[in-house]
C-alpha cells in the first residue's frame, strides 16, 4: 500500500508539469520573430461567386496565406451566406464584430452613414484612372475617417465599375428617350433621384430578380457596368447599350476595429499591404475585361452607343440641380475629399 502511494505521487509529479505546458509556448520554443501569429479571419460579401468583390476577396486571402506561411487564413463567404442573404444584417454583423471582414459597395455601406455615398454623385469621375487616383488619396482617407466612427477599419477599394444604360425598347441618346421607361435601379437614393430627374420610372429591384423581370416585360431597361451585364447574361435580353459613364461605384473592404486591434502590428501591416495588392489586381482585371466584353457584345449583336460630347452635355445639364442638392447633403468635407467640383468635372468629363 505504501509502495502504491509513492508510485501515485511520482506519477502526478511527472504528468502535471507536462499538462500545465499544453496550449502555451514553453520557454525557448516561442515562435520565430519572422513568423506570423496563427489566426483565422472570416470575411463576408453580398456578391455572387463570380463577382468582382469575390475575385478580390479570394486574391486577398491567397496573398495573405502565402505571405504568412499559412499562419493567417481568411475564410470567404459570398452571397451573404452568413446572414441568410440579408445584406443589412451582414453590415450590422461587421460593426458588431461577429464577422471580421467585409466587402460591400459604398451605396450599401451608406446605411451606416449617407456620406459614404458621396462618390456616386453623377459624373464625379470621368475615368477609372481618375477614380483610382482620388480614392487612393484623399477619398480613401475620408472613407477611413467615417468608417472608424462605426467601429470599422478601411482597408481598400476596388472597382464595381462605371455604370452604363441598357434597354430592350429603343436606343438612348437624349433624356427624352427615357421618358416613362421602367428602369431597374439599386436601392440607393442617387439612382432613384437621377432617373426620376431624367423622366424615367426607376424601379428598385434585387439583382436576382432582374433577368426574369426583363424577360416578362416588367422592366424595360437597367443600369450596370459591362462586367455585371455579362455575369447576369443581360446582353442576351437587351438590344441597346448606351455608354455614358454616368456613375462610378466601388467596393469598400473593411475589418472590424476590435478584431484589427487584437492582431499583432505585423499582421495588421500584412492585411493592409495585401488588400492594396488585391484591389490593384482586381481593378486592372475589370478594366481589361470590360474592353473584351464590349467587343464580345458587339460581335453578338448588341448595339453599343457612345454618346457624343454634345449629347452627354445635355444629360449633365439636366441633372445639374440634383448634383448641387447632393453636394449640399453630403457636405463640403466629403465633396472636397473626392474633388467634386461641378464646373471642373463637367469640363474634363466631356472626353470619354
Amino acid at each position: 500500500m505504501i509502495w502504491r502511494c509513492f508510485a501515485s505521487i511520482f506519477l502526478l509529479l511527472t504528468i502535471v508539469p507536462i499538462l500545465s505546458g499544453c496550449g502555451t509556448p514553453r520557454a525557448g520554443t516561442q515562435k520565430n520573430s519572422d513568423e506570423y501569429e496563427k489566426v483565422r479571419l472570416v470575411m463576408t460579401a453580398n456578391g455572387t461567386e463570380i463577382g468582382i468583390e469575390s475575385l478580390t476577396a479570394r486574391k486577398f486571402a491567397e496573398l495573405v496565406s502565402v505571405a504568412s506561411g499559412g499562419n493567417v487564413s481568411i475564410e470567404f463567404y459570398p452571397n451573404d451566406e452568413l446572414n441568410g442573404g440579408n445584406t443589412n444584417e451582414a453590415v450590422r454583423a461587421l460593426t458588431e464584430g461577429s464577422v471580421d471582414l467585409g466587402a460591400y459597395v459604398a451605396g450599401t455601406m451608406s446605411m451606416l452613414d449617407p456620406r459614404l455615398e458621396v462618390a456616386t454623385i453623377p459624373w464625379s469621375f470621368s475615368s477609372y484612372k481618375e477614380a483610382r487616383q482620388v480614392i487612393d488619396s484623399t477619398g480613401g482617407d475620408f472613407y477611413a475617417k467615417v468608417l472608424s466612427e462605426y467601429g470599422l477599419v478601411y482597408l481598400g477599394s476596388a472597382h464595381n465599375g462605371m455604370r452604363q444604360l441598357s434597354s430592350n425598347v429603343k436606343p438612348i441618346h437624349k433624356p427624352e428617350d427615357l421618358q416613362g421607361l421602367r428602369i431597374r435601379v439599386l436601392g440607393g437614393e442617387v439612382y432613384r433621384l437621377l432617373f426620376s430627374t431624367l423622366g424615367a420610372t426607376p424601379v428598385p429591384l434585387s439583382w436576382s430578380e432582374l433577368n426574369i423581370a426583363i424577360r416578362q416585360g416588367y422592366i424595360e431597361g437597367q443600369e450596370n457596368g459591362f462586367f455585371l451585364m455579362r455575369s447576369g447574361k443581360l446582353n442576351e435580353i437587351q438590344k441597346y447599350m448606351t455608354v455614358w459613364n454616368y456613375l462610378y461605384e466601388n467596393y469598400l473592404f473593411v475589418i472590424n476595429r476590435k478584431t484589427f486591434d487584437q492582431l499583432e502590428p505585423k499582421t495588421q501591416k500584412l492585411l493592409r499591404e495585401k488588400m492594396h495588392e488585391a484591389c490593384e489586381y482586381s481593378r486592372d482585371y475589370l478594366e481589361n475585361t470590360e474592353r473584351k466584353i464590349r467587343a464580345q457584345f458587339e460581335e453578338e449583336g448588341l448595339e453599343v452607343i457612345d454618346l457624343t460630347p454634345e449629347e452627354l452635355r445635355v444629360f449633365k445639364e439636366k441633372v445639374k440641380p440634383l448634383r448641387e442638392s447632393l453636394k449640399e447633403k453630403y457636405g463640403e468635407e466629403a465633396c472636397k475629399a473626392f474633388l467634386i467640383d461641378m464646373e471642373k468635372n463637367f469640363e474634363k468629363d466631356d472626353d470619354l
